[in-house]
């Protein structure tokens, strides 16, 4: 050690110290042992240290700290997505339901139940949703894929993405689902019209 401050010319000012540990099971009681010399060869007590010792598992304690909070925002984004892109889908169904007043009174005319006209509007809004959920799930991946190539040109090779076909088939049902939700108030609405009324439209 003083062979090498002596080298440097660094005097008793050192930066950074890295330790390889033989046995990853040791490395928190080693840890202790450095910080227990370092005590002893700075003079000082416990609690009032002027170094700091990182282990690897702190580290990934740190990245876990780090993701989670662009998680949480992520999730508060794609909350407030999803209430825009659902009032988004009502507005377009109760277009729709005006667009089509005409051809839901034929429907109707001919024979259409209540039930069938709800079905249609439903499954269309359904669709909608679907579409959504579709351009998001490849636009996710893309963004994933771009922060995975950025983390390993920055050294944190470790983080890597992956993408579970169910997690992506819950996503388009979950959008689905949203969308048939979204269009209830205009497909009911579409579903109640009176045949007579709707053919004057």
């Amino acid at each position: 050690e003083d062979v090498f401050k002596e080298i440097l010319n660094i005097g008793d000012e050192i930066d950074i110290i890295i330790v390889q540990v033989s046995n990853t099971d040791e490395i928190s009681a080693i840890s202790k042992d450095i910080a227990k010399e370092l005590r002893k060869s700075r003079n000082v007590v416990l609690g009032k240290e002027d170094f700091t010792i990182e282990t690897p598992q702190q580290a990934i304690s740190s990245l876990k700290t780090i993701l989670n909070v662009i998680q949480a925002v992520i999730i508060g984004i794609a909350a407030i997505s999803l209430v825009v892109g659902g009032i988004g889908i009502m507005n377009t169904m109760y277009t729709s339901v005006l667009e089509r007043t005409k051809e839901i009174g034929i429907m109707k005319a001919i024979g259409a139940k209540n039930s069938d006209i709800l079905i249609i509007f439903l499954i269309e809004s359904g669709i909608l949703g679907l579409v959504g959920g579709l351009i998001g799930i490849i636009l996710g991946i893309s963004f994933s894929k771009l922060v995975e190539l950025g983390a390993k040109l920055a050294g944190y090779g470790m983080i890597q993405t992956s993408f579970p076909w169910y997690l992506i088939l819950g996503a388009l049902s979950f959008s689905f689902l949203i969308g048939a939700l979204s269009g209830v108030l205009p497909a009911r609405q579409a579903s109640k019209l009176k045949p007579v009324q709707a053919l004057r439209y």
